[in-house]
């Protein structure tokens, strides 16, 4: 009887199994992967391998486009409106704006003209998110004032964000900062560190994967430099164009053999319109 029973249970399982994948549900899991995407400027969106968006110095600025993407909460290197600009983020289902504490400011304005740096380290739920105090130019922040670098580590990763960053680091900064993966940093100079002094601050910083120029010009706005100057003397190897695409996509296990500088387009890809069906014609 015993014989009996395990004989019909393998049967089960060997006929459950052979439906199973001819039925197309035996699927290998998906590859879980890191978005990071620029949207112009310094603005951008980085989803966790588990969809958790964050949303760094959001702008409108004319020439980008009002680009708007959904965040489960924001960070702000410093209140100016071109990083600041909140209300062009998608508000959580059910809210009417954003929560206050969703919103972190690397630096507050305590009364007009007065700044001050804002110690942030949260954790929420597997994401860390911390800042270092800099300025936004060579002054002490005599000139443009405070600044706000964030480092936000998840899946695995550190990701890091110079914010507007107007001067190359301490060592005590440096310190701070640690090891990180993915590093973002302005290259565009007149308001903030230039493509020669970007490739000082790269070598302090020494990402393991990828670096992002952000905040230099672009065909449409050429207000500050191209990216000529940061580039210069990198080898063509080290530097992957992606003018098709404003995403970056990789997985947290990932492995380089030297840090690659990725040049995203800042554009969403526009999505296709489905194309109208023509009837057959008739013979």
């Amino acid at each position: 009887m015993n014989r009996l029973f395990v004989l019909t249970a393998c049967l089960c399982f060997v006929v459950s199994s052979r439906a199973t994948q001819s039925s197309g549900l035996a699927q290998e899991p998906k590859e879980q992967t890191l978005k990071v995407r620029w949207l112009g400027q310094s603005y951008f969106q980085i989803e966790s391998t588990e969809g958790r968006k964050i949303v760094i110095d959001p702008h409108a600025i004319p020439a980008f486009g009002r680009q708007t993407v959904a965040a489960e909460f924001i960070l702000v290197s410093h209140p100016h409106d071109d990083h600041a600009l909140i209300e062009i983020i998608e508000v959580p289902a059910g809210a009417k704006q954003f929560n206050e504490k969703d919103i972190l400011r690397g630096v507050i304005e305590t009364k007009p003209g007065k700044q001050e740096w804002k110690v942030i380290d949260e954790k929420r739920g597997n994401i860390r998110v911390r800042n270092i105090a800099t300025y936004h130019d060579t002054m002490n922040g005599m000139q443009r004032g405070k600044n706000s670098i964030w480092i936000i580590e998840m899946n695995g990763l550190v990701l890091c964000h110079l914010g507007d960053l107007g001067h190359e680091l301490s060592g005590e900064q440096v310190k701070a900062i640690g090891k990180i993966d993915v590093l973002m940093i302005p290259i565009g100079g007149i308001y903030t560190i230039n493509g020669e002094q970007a490739q000082n601050v790269l070598k302090q910083l020494k990402p393991r994967l990828y670096v992002l120029p952000m905040h230099y010009g672009v065909p449409g706005y050429d207000e500050l430099a191209g990216p000529e100057e940061f580039l210069d003397g990198v080898k063509k190897d080290d530097i992957k164009k992606m003018p098709g695409t404003n995403e970056l996509a990789f997985a947290p296990d990932l492995k380089l053999d030297a840090p690659k500088i990725v040049l995203l387009g800042w554009k969403k890809p526009e999505l296709k319109k489905p194309e109208d069906k023509k009837p057959p014609e008739k013979k």
